[in-house]
């Protein structure tokens, strides 16, 4: 099963770091490249634990739904979020948040299982984790802005 981590510095106090990561307009407006849009549970404002979301997006080209619950939150420091319905077999994305001098360290964790056994494994080797690792890093970059320009 891959595991992509990544970490990124932020200019800007914890607290407003990790709102950021878990507001569903942000969401959408970070993820423009792949049309993102909340299309049910909780369509705006911040996920709180317990609290469900459908995304609809276009990857590869395909309209896509994915409904991720926000399974645990320790505010300020981390949440994570897990798959209930969509194209993936499964996944657990891990958003940690350490406060350090002048800002903090915003950490993602995303352990995913692709669909379809043998078929799966080998997109994950051909494109699917490099484009899983992409899209988390121009996320994370694009919350960087947000949260710097504040």
């Amino acid at each position: 099963m891959p595991v992509i981590k990544h970490q990124i510095f932020i200019k800007a106090p914890i607290e407003d770091c990790f709102d950021l990561a878990r507001n569903v307009d942000v969401h959408t407006k970070t993820t423009g490249k792949t049309k993102e849009r909340a299309v049910s549970g909780v369509t705006t404002g911040l996920l709180e634990e317990g609290d469900t979301v459908t995304w609809e997006a276009v990857h590869f080209g395909v309209r896509q739904k994915l409904t991720a619950r926000i399974n645990k939150m320790r505010r300020p420091h981390h949440f994570v979020d897990v798959m209930v319905r969509g194209a993936f077999h499964s996944f657990t994305h891990t958003h940690t948040f350490v406060e350090t001098e002048g800002g903090t360290v915003m950490s993602d964790r995303f352990e995913y299982k692709a669909p379809l056994g043998p078929l799966g494994r080998m997109a994950d080797f051909l494109f699917l984790e490099t484009y899983m690792q992409k899209f988390i890093e121009e996320r994370a970059h694009a919350l960087k802005v947000i949260a710097e320009q504040k």
